[in-house]
């Protein structure tokens, strides 16, 4: 698909069919996430995509939702906080370079006719317990990877006004 193409088609899909997803089309989402850009290139970012049924179980326990277990494949980013470049007050801005990465992983499924949901609604401490994850590592975010098994409509969108000023 072109650029602006995948953009538009991208979707939250929370419905998957149980087809198993290529491994070269899992290759490529890959290569995807490892451009994705962050600050000063430290990619403090490590992305798991569990196939595996039993570490999908312990995934779906935490974030208990039917479309979830639906998915053939669950991608997980996990986040450094102490490699990440920190902003002039201290900050870590580990969020913000995930956010990236993850935003190319789920362009790259869109492009691979593959949906996914970004979700970030799940207890992080009992995420990170159940796939033994330990500090400095987080699990920041999760998402679904598989074939629709549903057609979602676009939703709607403010105005291009109300969002995008091009100031001269």
């Amino acid at each position: 698909m072109k650029f602006y193409d995948v953009i538009k088609s991208r979707r939250s899909i929370r419905g998957y069919l149980s087809k198993p997803i290529p491994g070269d089309a899992l290759q490529r989402i890959g290569e995807a996430v490892s451009l994705s850009p962050s600050a000063c290139n430290l990619q403090p970012w490590k992305f798991l995509i569990v196939v595996n049924p039993e570490f999908r179980q312990k995934i779906c326990k935490v974030y208990n939702q039917p479309w979830l277990a639906q998915a053939p494949a669950i991608a997980v980013v996990f986040g450094n906080h102490e490699i990440c470049w920190k902003r002039l007050n201290g900050q870590p801005i580990v969020d913000i370079d995930v956010g990236i990465a993850m935003e190319h992983l789920v362009l790259a499924a869109a492009a691979e006719c593959l949906g996914s949901c970004w979700i970030c609604a799940y207890d992080i401490a009992a995420m990170d317990e159940a796939l033994q994850v330990t500090p400095p590592w987080t699990t920041l975010a999760i998402s679904p990877l598989g074939y629709p098994a549903v057609k979602t409509e676009a939703p709607k969108r403010k105005p291009l006004s109300e969002v995008f000023e091009v100031m001269i």
